[in-house]
């Protein structure tokens, strides 16, 4: 029986965005208390040669937009990349949630053979089946950046856990 493309993917990308959207929460929270500088936390990173925590949750945002975007035909959602602040970070993947609410199952299923060639900034262009883009480069980079954007605040102190980060399914 094959897998439904749309199946594997936006409902798997909101649903961890959702929970990354409450470990901010609890990040929030955590910072409050004990007095410590949003920035200095939206800075932080788990080794000198990662992204900071903000940039974390930016590529995971991006990730997911994107591949829903390419997948079902849709223009890319835009952003200013400026976020200052985990309220900023939470209203990007509220945003993020938003667009993914907007595509539709017959927009994505059906996609495994459909050519994306991607431009990236340097120049360099990649193609891609909407399989491979969404298997092997769009669900990867996801739960990368996801996990460390995770990971990031645990190792702060931030009390959280593996059904923190798993979010809830949607409805």
């Amino acid at each position: 029986m094959p897998v439904s493309m749309y199946t594997v993917s936006i409902p798997v990308f909101m649903q961890h965005l959702n929970g990354l959207s409450g470990v901010l929460d609890k990040a929030a929270a955590w910072a409050s208390a004990r007095k410590v500088n949003e920035a200095d936390l939206l800075n932080m990173r788990l080794s000198p040669d990662m992204f900071p925590l903000v940039r974390q949750v930016r590529a995971a945002t991006d990730h997911a937009a994107n591949a829903a975007a390419r997948l079902s035909g849709k223009e890319l959602l835009k952003f200013a990349n400026d976020e200052t602040t985990l309220a900023q970070l939470k209203d990007r993947i509220a945003k993020t949630i938003e667009f993914l609410k907007t595509v539709k199952q017959s927009e994505v299923d059906g996609t495994e053979g459909k050519e994306i060639k991607i431009t990236f900034p340097n120049g360099n262009v990649r193609e891609f089946t909407g399989q491979s883009l969404l298997l092997g480069n769009s669900l990867p980079n996801f739960y990368f950046h996801a996990t460390t954007a995770y990971d990031i605040i645990r190792q702060c102190g931030v009390e959280v856990g593996k059904r923190d980060f798993m979010g809830t399914p949607p409805a």
